[in-house]
């Protein structure tokens, strides 16, 4: 037990629990340790938002600072400053009093500073026969010696947020521009499709983006816009890769028509083993590019897929396969009717879709019956699972609004 480290504030001010953990935490600095004042002062002014300061403050505590001698803070010398509230405002760039005294509240209620109040509530320091000040009454900066690691941390976690800040913006930014030059290249050109939906719906992103603050709500919009970007080119797309492949279509038209008649006869045999090396395949369309929508926004539109994993989390794709997996047998859909959804969209997105079912399971019949039309309109390019996770997000959005 440690006695004679917690003092109470002088007149009509409460004394606290969360004031004497501070003061008992500064009683217990390491031996011998220091720092330089202004890179403290540097890392909390950094650390502001965290500490819930405002520049008033900062400038009050710039101002303590200043009155003490030496450059670093030293766990064996005095740390008690005791400039009176007309010194203080003059080097706080002429606050009032009723400002200064606000802020030095403040500071006290952040833990970056501590009152060591006098008997009759006075700033002043008694001397020693030697010269040396014997005790002094005013505000303590131990407590910037003591936390001098963790607010150079605070600081580090500030300046990566506003990095990640930055990225996400200059990424909504450059998606934002290619989503609008995609459009009028292909409404200029006349490609097909409705590219006046896809207009409507980055009009609405950008309405959301006005409104979005936080980097969660951001990293929201930039997900939006990036399916959006990604729908866009998938329309243009399925017009343009055609073209390539006509060539190849044509010889394997041709080379089925060479064919004997009874290799055209299909059967439905229940592994590819039982086909034989000699039957004809079925024709399969092209799957959509692996891991085609972030992760974070699946999870985001389809949030009760976690409930099935390991653990009920879901942080990577493997894990939402697998949770996929377990709700395919829960909705009695086929392992066949899985199976073909995983060769036609390829296995994430045949998960994705999977989690987009468990979503909409309240609203669909026969699971197993609407996977396998969104298979087949798949395999003949007449659906995506963009428009659908987009629609299941803003339903998650309006869910959260309303609750909020």
């Amino acid at each position: 037990m440690q006695t004679g480290n917690v003092t109470t504030p002088f007149g009509r001010r409460p004394m606290t629990l969360a004031l004497v953990k501070g003061q008992l935490a500064t009683a217990k600095i390491k031996a011998g340790k220091s720092v330089d004042k202004w890179k403290v002062y540097r890392s909390a002014c950094e650390a502001r938002a965290l500490l819930g300061l405002r520049d008033r403050a900062l400038a009050v505590l710039n101002a303590l600072l200043t009155f003490y001698p030496e450059q670093e803070l030293r766990e064996e010398s005095n740390l008690i400053v005791f400039p009176s509230n007309a010194q203080l405002a003059i080097r706080a760039n002429g606050i009032a009093g009723t400002t200064l005294r606000e802020n030095l509240a403040l500071l006290v209620e952040a833990g970056l500073i501590q009152r060591n109040d006098s008997p009759n509530g006075k700033r002043y320091a008694r001397k020693g026969n030697d010269g040396g000040i014997e005790t002094a009454y005013g505000f303590s900066l131990a407590p910037l010696l003591a936390r001098a690691e963790e607010l150079a941390v605070m600081a580090h976690q500030v300046a990566e947020e506003s990095r990640r800040l930055r990225i996400i913006k200059e990424r909504i930014t450059i998606t934002r521009r290619d989503i609008r030059k995609l459009i009028s290249a292909a409404m200029e050109e006349g490609a097909a499709g409705n590219w006046q939906s896809v207009e409507d719906a980055l009009v609405s992103a950008i309405a959301r983006l006005k409104t979005a603050k936080t980097a969660a709500s951001l990293e929201a919009c930039l997900d939006e816009l990036t399916l959006l970007s990604k729908e866009a080119v998938n329309m243009l797309e399925l017009q343009l890769i055609p073209q390539k492949s006509g060539a190849n279509d044509s010889e394997n038209r041709q080379h089925i028509q060479n064919s004997k008649t009874e290799s055209l006869i299909e059967f439905e045999p229940s592994s590819e083993k039982e086909q034989g090396e000699g039957a004809v395949q079925k024709p399969r369309g092209p799957a959509e590019p692996t891991k085609a929508f972030p992760l974070g926004m699946v999870l985001r539109a389809c949030p009760q897929i976690s409930d099935y994993a390991i653990g009920g989390t879901i942080s990577h794709w493997r894990e939402l396969m697998a949770a996929a997996v377990v709700v395919r047998t829960m909705l009695g859909v086929s392992p066949s009717a899985y199976q073909d959804a995983c060769d036609i969209m390829g296995p994430e997105n045949a998960a994705v879709a999977m989690a987009c079912v468990l979503e909409r399971a309240g609203h669909i019949t026969s699971p197993g019956g609407y996977l396998r039309d969104l298979t087949k309109r798949s395999e003949k390019g007449e659906f995506s699972l963009g428009p659908m996770l987009m629609a299941l997000l803003r339903g998650q959005e309006t869910k959260a609004r309303r609750s909020a």
